[in-house]
């Protein structure tokens, strides 16, 4: 008799546990259909977006609760900077209707960050508001932004300030190939006490693009320095967590470096991070039905995209790098399946306001960098499916 209460209890256990497994880590996964045309289009509404509550002073209308109607105070100038490089990015790699004027707003929010250049040493230059530290965030995604606006307009006005932000950057460089965040103007010279987790690859990645368009400068072997110090130390020494930290930054620098020789550690390091992107999208895409309980919370624009971004970068590598080849098909089929579920999310319809329409929410909130990664996800995703197919 104990022999048999023992195996049903057994059974009953392991069926728990499947049935826990069946609605979590197993649960099936929900992939909406999506065309290349579609992906277009839902980046074209987030610039739509960005454009249309642009302020004329250049600066983007930061954060909205939809059900208020209130824009929430403060701003963030990296995010306008990176939310400037997200309109480039969709006049040149998108198929946007009305490309001239998302380049005027684009243009626009680049003559606010402009005005506020300022020299820091040695023939380098930053930007900034009057009087605070300078980011080293705020100056690389100047620089992409400059870079991309260079290939749209052909214009070179501006090539000997992308090499002052290059030199900025560098500046902010220690031996070990990490970079300091912040530049300090009390004392004019980087400040020894702040780091940041996202500006360390927005810099490596601006620095290899730069190297790519201004070759001569020495930013390749900054940029070397920095990918080794990311693929091999950097989590230990910042104390990040998960390991690696999903860096999508750290992906744009792989695949812009994927032809200059990367070593073994790095493609390790593309490896790993394409299994922490993975894990994101997976869990997402099995959040239907009770995944919805199972699976909470629902992700923001700006979150997910990311995971998109890095995902959509490390498949290019893949599909050139022969030691990655077997994670290209894969990857495409989670990056397909995640800017799927994203597209799906996207505010649209006649009755959308102009705060609202093209717009990613979560509970009611919306914010500018939640548009700008949702949309380079979505330009980065269109182009795949070019590629290989939906």
């Amino acid at each position: 008799m104990n022999e048999r209460r023992t195996a049903i209890n057994l059974g009953l256990t392991w069926l728990l546990v499947a049935t826990g497994l069946r609605v979590t880590l197993l649960a099936p996964e929900v992939c909406p259909p999506l065309s290349a045309d579609g992906a277009l289009a839902a980046a074209g509404a987030a610039a739509e977006w960005i454009a249309v509550n642009q302020s004329p002073d250049g600066t983007f209308l930061y954060e909205i609760d939809r059900v208020t109607g209130a824009p929430s105070g403060g701003y963030n100038l990296v995010r306008h900077a990176g939310t400037t490089m997200s309109l480039y990015q969709v006049v040149r790699h998108g198929d946007p209707a009305d490309a001239d004027r998302l380049l005027a707003a684009a243009d626009l929010a680049l003559g606010s960050m402009l005005d506020r250049v300022v020299p820091t040493a040695d023939g380098a230059s930053a930007w900034g508001d009057d009087g605070a530290d300078l980011k080293l965030g705020a100056a690389a995604l100047l620089a992409v932004s400059l870079l991309d606006r260079r290939a749209i307009t052909a214009d070179i006005t501006h090539d000997g300030l992308l090499v002052k932000l290059g030199r900025f950057m560098a500046g902010q460089q220690l031996a070990d190939g990490s970079m300091l965040d912040a530049w300090d103007r009390a004392t004019a010279a980087p400040d020894p006490a702040v780091r940041s987790r996202y500006a360390t690859g927005e810099a490596l990645w601006a620095l290899a693009l730069l190297h790519e368009t201004l070759p001569g400068e020495g930013f390749d072997r900054v940029a070397w320095r920095t990918l080794d110090y990311l693929s091999t130390r950097r989590d230990e020494v910042e104390g990040l967590s998960p390991r690696p930290w999903p860096d999508q930054w750290a992906a744009y620098s792989l695949e812009a470096m994927g032809d200059w020789g990367l070593e073994d550690h790095h493609i390790a390091y593309a490896r790993a991070l394409s299994g922490q992107f993975g894990v994101g999208i997976r869990w997402d895409s099995q959040r239907s039905g009770i995944g919805t309980v199972t699976h909470p919370p629902e992700p923001r624009g700006a979150g997910f995209g990311t995971v998109l971004e890095g995902s959509s970068m490390l498949q290019r590598l893949a599909t050139d790098d022969l030691r990655l080849a077997d994670l290209a098909d894969p990857l495409a089929d989670r990056v397909v399946c995640g800017a799927a579920r994203l597209a799906a999310a996207q505010t649209t319809g006649d009755g959308a306001g102009p705060t609202e329409a093209g717009a990613w929410f979560r509970d009611g909130i919306t914010r500018m960098d939640d548009q700008q990664h949702a949309a380079s996800a979505m330009l980065w995703t269109a182009a795949l499916i070019a590629r290989s197919g939906p």
